[in-house]
C-alpha cells in the first residue's frame, strides 16, 4: 500500500517537474491567492480585536449601556439614574459610570488636530483594568489631567518619548490646556485613532454641554460568588426598558457584530476572503487543466496498459496537493511579513495565529481540490484506442 502510494506521489511529482515554467507559475499563483487570504483575514481580525479592546479592557462584571446601543465607538447616552437603581439589586456590589466623546487633540510638536477618543472616569472606581491606569488614579484626580495611550496613532505626536524625558507632557484637548501624567496601552483601532483617560470631572470640563446626568456605560460590580447571567436578566427584567444588561462577553459580542454586518468595511473583508479564493480556484484550475491537456497522450498509454482511472485520479489529487504546500509555504512566509508591515505601519493588532494559519493551509487544500475535480472530465476524456 505504501510503496503504491509512493509510485504515485512520484509520477505526480513528475508530472509536476516536468514542466517548471509551469510549477513556478503555479506556485506563484497559489502564493498569491494565499496572500491575499491571509490579507484579508488579517485585516478583519484586527477590526475586531481593535474594536472590541475597550470592552476587554474594563474592570466590570455586567455593562449598562442605551437600548438603542450598536457600537462603542457612536455610543448612546442613558440616564445615570438607571445605574444607580441597579445598586439597589441583590447581587450587586457597586457601580460606576463611564462618559465617552471623541475630542480635539492638539498635537505638541506640530499643533496639528487630530481626534481622539476621550473616557472619564470617577478615579476613585476602577473601571480598567489596565494595570498603569490604576497606578495613576490619584494623579487624575487633578483637574486637567489625563493618561495617554502610548499604542496611538503616531499623528498625536510622540507624546511617550517626551512623558518619558520630561515626566509630564502639556498640550491641548477642545482647546483646554492639559497634562498628561501617564501612560497605558489599549491601541487604535478602525473607530478612533487613539485613547485618552481623564477623571469625570475634567471630561465634564473638557466637554461643557455634557449633561452630568446623560452617561454613555455604566459599570457594575458584583459581589462575589453571584451568577453574571443570572442578575443581568433580572436587571433587564426589572429596570425601564431604555436600557439593555450586558455581560462583558456579550458587550463585545454585540460590538463584533455591529462591525461584521452593520459597517461596509467588515462585509468588504469577508467578501475579500471569498473572491480571494475563488481566484486561487481559478489560477490552480487553470495549471491542472493545461497539464492534463498536455499530457492525455501519457494518460492515454497508462490507461491501454491497464491503470484505471481511478488510479489516475489519485495521481492528479496528489499532484493538487503537492501544488497547495509548495504554494502554502511561500505564501504564509510573505504574509508574516506583510502583517508585521502593516502592524508598524497602521498601529493595528496584526498578527499571525496558529488557527489562522491552519485555516488558510485547509483553505489552499480545498482549493486546490475543487480545481482538481474541475478537472476531472477532461482526464476521463483519455482514450486508451488513441494510443493505436
Amino acid at each position: 500500500m505504501l510503496r503504491k502510494c509512493f509510485r504515485t506521489t512520484l509520477l505526480a511529482w513528475r508530472q509536476l517537474v516536468k514542466e517548471k515554467t509551469r510549477l513556478a507559475i503555479a506556485v506563484v499563483g497559489i502564493a498569491f491567492a494565499n496572500i491575499l487570504i491571509c490579507a484579508q483575514m488579517g485585516f478583519e481580525a484586527s477590526l475586531f480585536d481593535s474594536s472590541t479592546a475597550p470592552q476587554r479592557g474594563l474592570d466590570a462584571d455586567l455593562v449598562v449601556v442605551s437600548s438603542h446601543f450598536k457600537s462603542v465607538y457612536s455610543v448612546k447616552n442613558f440616564s445615570r439614574e438607571r445605574l444607580y437603581q441597579a445598586l439597589g439589586f441583590a447581587g450587586v456590589e457597586s457601580v460606576s459610570p463611564l462618559y465617552m466623546g471623541y475630542g480635539k487633540w492638539r498635537n505638541p510638536q506640530t499643533r496639528r488636530i487630530q481626534s481622539i477618543l476621550v473616557f472619564g472616569t470617577d478615579p476613585r472606581t476602577t473601571a480598567f483594568k489596565f494595570p498603569e491606569v490604576n497606578q495613576n488614579r490619584s494623579q487624575l484626580q487633578k483637574l486637567n489631567t489625563v493618561l495617554f495611550d502610548q499604542a496611538s496613532i503616531p499623528e498625536f505626536g510622540p507624546i511617550a518619548t517626551l512623558f518619558q524625558q520630561q515626566s509630564t507632557v502639556e498640550t491641548e484637548l477642545n482647546d483646554v490646556s492639559i497634562r498628561v501624567v501617564g501612560l497605558f496601552i489599549l491601541g487604535a483601532s478602525f473607530g478612533a485613532y487613539g485613547n485618552t483617560i481623564t477623571s469625570d470631572s475634567t471630561f465634564l470640563h473638557l466637554f461643557p454641554d455634557h449633561h452630568p446626568n446623560q452617561i454613555q456605560i455604566g459599570l457594575i460590580q458584583l459581589k462575589p460568588g453571584a451568577d453574571a447571567q443570572q442578575i443581568a436578566k433580572i436587571l433587564t427584567d426589572d429596570l425601564p426598558d431604555d436600557v439593555m444588561i450586558l455581560t462583558k462577553e456579550d458587550f463585545a459580542r454585540v460590538e463584533k457584530a455591529y462591525w461584521a454586518k452593520t459597517t461596509p468595511i467588515g462585509f468588504i473583508f469577508g467578501l475579500g476572503v471569498i473572491v480571494s479564493f475563488i481566484v486561487g480556484i481559478a489560477i490552480v484550475y487553470q495549471i491542472i487543466y493545461a497539464d492534463v491537456a498536455d499530457h492525455l497522450p501519457q494518460y492515454s498509454m497508462l490507461k491501454a496498459i491497464g491503470y484505471s482511472d481511478r488510479y489516475l485520479i489519485v495521481v492528479l489529487i496528489q499532484e493538487a496537493l503537492l501544488l497547495a504546500v509548495l504554494g502554502y509555504i511561500p505564501g504564509f512566509i510573505v504574509s508574516l511579513g506583510l502583517y508585521q508591515l502593516a502592524a508598524a505601519a497602521t498601529m493595528l493588532p496584526m498578527f499571525m495565529t496558529i488557527e489562522r494559519s491552519v485555516t488558510v493551509f485547509v483553505l489552499t487544500v480545498a482549493m486546490c481540490l475543487i480545481s482538481t475535480a474541475s478537472t476531472m472530465r477532461k482526464l476521463n476524456s483519455a482514450d486508451p484506442a488513441d494510443v493505436f
